[in-house]
């Protein structure tokens, strides 16, 4: 009975960050518990979502976790909460391409059985908003919008021409925001620089956010539409209840990167580890040392192209991971840490684990991939087909090894029986024998 509502909109570009942040942040300091979600693959909203909630952010995607999943996960992670706001991606019904809408904000609120408040970016349009809305409305008869907040309002008479567009809709307008640029967050070529990265100027924009939709949003109306919720009948995902372990068992270290470098992973990445027997440490590898007892490695994505001078700067944790990789130590790296693992990044040295150099460029290869394993390694079977997502402008020139997968254009990656290296992102909760089997790997080399 968790009320529950979705922030979706138009397209990209509406403001429905800013406006997720900013209703979550205003609802926590109106004296709620707030959990929240990012509908998709993505990492960087949910960071933002942690700073405004003070709860981990996590994500929904029926793509990476499975349909059946999502419900269950969702469940999860309103665990303490009295009112769960879930940030949709690119347009309401924009998900895989070629699916029909399969992952959109659209196919998670049905599966969530959530209201939808929509996000219209009125900054070019008047009464033509209404046409907008009517449309949304009548596109699929199996989403139920129950509200629209205004964004990008430029004056007194533009809020009333758009109004009035909207009014024959029968949708109500639960909020109007003015033009903000405090609200503004640095981004690069990836999207919005994480939060973990800028700390102070993320505090600072989402309390803008929080301030702006104070003064614009009517949140007790917004609370009573999230009330209005449709129960919803799920089983709660429980990562104890996909793994195992012995309580009696030695828990390995396994050292889980972090800080500004390596802020993207999945929030039940560490608790499948847990829930797997493992002793889950953080560490930032910019000015950190492996934490003590390590017996495995899990290197997530980020930036390190921005910080590439800082990693290499760290000699002795980068001559740390050679030696204990070239000892067995067992090592998963995604995206970020497989540049990490390589001769060099953008020419500055890395840990010469791989043989390979990674190099900053100009494309941008983004999208889910269905990915077969190349390897046997400790964590998949040669043969094991699973779905992932890459997100990355880099690339990497290999002069050896054994590929990690294969994938529709082509190998990708590196893998060995201790190591698993490649750009792609896997949900680990479609997979809970791979963190499982991490674990078994790191108590061994223990």
């Amino acid at each position: 009975m968790i009320p529950r509502l979705v922030v979706a909109a138009p397209s990209s570009g509406a403001g429905k960050t800013t406006v997720a942040v900013g209703l979550m942040a205003a609802l926590r300091q109106a004296g709620h518990t707030v959990a929240g979600f990012k509908v998709g693959p993505d990492y960087i909203d949910p960071g933002f979502h942690a700073v405004a909630t003070g709860r981990p952010g996590r994500n929904l995607d029926p793509m990476l976790s499975g349909e059946e999943r999502v419900a269950p996960l969702f469940a999860h992670g309103c665990a303490g909460a009295d009112i769960a706001v879930v940030e949709g991606v690119m347009g309401l019904y924009d998900g895989a391409l070629g699916t029909e809408g399969y992952s959109s904000t659209a196919h998670v609120s049905k599966l969530l059985q959530a209201p939808i408040v929509l996000v219209v970016d009125a900054s070019a349009a008047g009464r033509s908003v209404g046409a907008v809305v009517a449309g949304f409305v009548a596109f699929d008869t199996g989403v139920r919008i129950v509200g629209v907040i205004l964004n990008k309002v430029g004056s007194d008479r533009h809020e009333a021409e758009v109004r009035a567009g909207v009014a024959p809709t029968g949708i109500p307008v639960l909020g109007v925001l003015r033009r903000d640029t405090r609200v503004t967050v640095p981004s690069r070529h990836l999207g919005l620089v994480p939060a973990d990265e800028q700390r102070g100027q993320a505090l600072a924009a989402v309390e803008a956010a929080a301030a702006l939709v104070r003064d614009g949003v009517d949140l007790e109306a917004f609370v009573a539409a999230a009330r209005a919720a449709m129960p919803l009948e799920t089983t709660v995902w429980d990562a104890a209840s996909e793994v195992s372990c012995d309580p009696e068992a030695v828990r390995p270290v396994i050292a889980m990167a972090g800080g500004p470098v390596f802020s993207f992973r999945y929030t039940e990445t560490a608790e499948l580890l847990t829930a797997a027997g493992a002793s889950v440490v953080s560490f930032d590898p910019l000015v950190d040392s492996l934490p003590e007892g390590t017996a495995g490695l899990y290197l997530g994505g980020g930036f390190p192209e921005m910080h590439a001078e800082a990693l290499s700067a760290n000699v002795p944790l980068r001559q740390e991971v050679a030696v204990l990789v070239g000892r067995g130590l067992p090592v998963v790296a995604e995206c970020a840490g497989l540049l990490y693992l390589c001769k060099s990044l953008d020419g500055h040295e890395m840990t010469g684990v791989l043989p390979a150099v990674a190099e900053m460029t100009g494309r941008l290869t983004l999208g889910y991939r269905t990915a077969v394993a190349a390897t046997t390694s400790a964590w998949y079977d040669e043969g094991r087909r699973v779905r992932g997502h890459e997100f990355h402008r880099t690339t990497v020139t290999a002069s050896a090894g054994s590929s990690a997968w294969y994938l529709p254009d082509g190998p990708e990656g590196f893998a060995t029986t201790n190591l698993h290296a490649s750009y792609l992102h896997v949900h680990w909760t479609a997979t809970p024998d791979v963190p499982a089997r991490f674990v078994a790997a790191a108590a061994a080399f223990a």
